[in-house]
């Protein structure tokens, strides 16, 4: 890692640590806004499926607007194809063009690592956002301090009925779980059609500097 990731990543447990030690303060600050997604605790799972949606789409603009998104898509795509070709020379064991891709690996690596540090450099500012998030979802729900739920609550799911408060493992809530497996395929989903309509508007961009340039 460079200065500027170990930076980062400093900065985001930080403010991860801030965050965790004054939760309840911060969640009851942002229950201001985020009241009006809570429904007076009728719909549990509505409000943690809009509390990720919003976590996500705003991280999803900062990062996507932080990276240069065609050289992301070049650089995955090049990662893609010699994956497919290395593994296609092992199905054919063809030695000759194992060893010639095992000699680009390290450059094909170095892309990856590029990638992997670019989207690290955005995490202090995007944690600004998901962890405040985090800790309004723990006003909500925690009995001991939310105003929806002084008497606990029961989620209904697919497997029965569930304690969002309990702790898994003795320290993780499964409301952390919940909330993950809920957001984050909606999250993904997001992130790509983001990252497809800036990528469509940069080569539009692109197209037109080439064409003034081609006159």
């Amino acid at each position: 890692m460079n200065n500027k990731t170990m930076i980062g990543v400093m900065a985001s447990m930080m403010i991860m640590m801030v965050v965790m030690m004054f939760r309840g303060q911060i969640g009851s600050a942002l229950d201001f806004v985020f009241r009006f997604v809570a429904f007076d605790g009728k719909y549990p799972v509505l409000t943690l499926v809009i509390a990720g949606l919003i976590a996500f789409t705003i991280s999803n603009i900062i990062r996507t607007y932080m990276t240069d998104p065609v050289k992301m898509a070049r650089n995955q795509h090049i990662q893609s194809e010699f994956n497919k070709e290395f593994r296609q020379a092992r199905i054919e064991n063809n030695l000759f063009k194992m060893k010639k891709l095992e000699e680009m690996q390290p450059k094909i690596m170095e892309m990856s690592m590029e990638s992997s540090m670019s989207q690290m450099k955005t995490m202090p500012i995007t944690m600004l956002i998901v962890i405040p998030v985090y800790a309004w979802i723990y006003f909500f729900i925690d009995p001991s301090i939310s105003p929806y739920f002084p008497d606990g609550l029961t989620v209904l799911m697919p497997w029965g009925e569930m304690d969002p408060n309990m702790r898994l493992m003795g320290f993780m809530p499964m409301w952390i779980i919940l909330y993950t497996l809920i957001s984050m395929p909606i999250g993904q989903i997001e992130t790509r059609l983001i990252r497809y309509f800036l990528l469509k508007k940069r080569l539009a961009v692109l197209d037109q500097e080439r064409a003034v340039g081609a006159e």
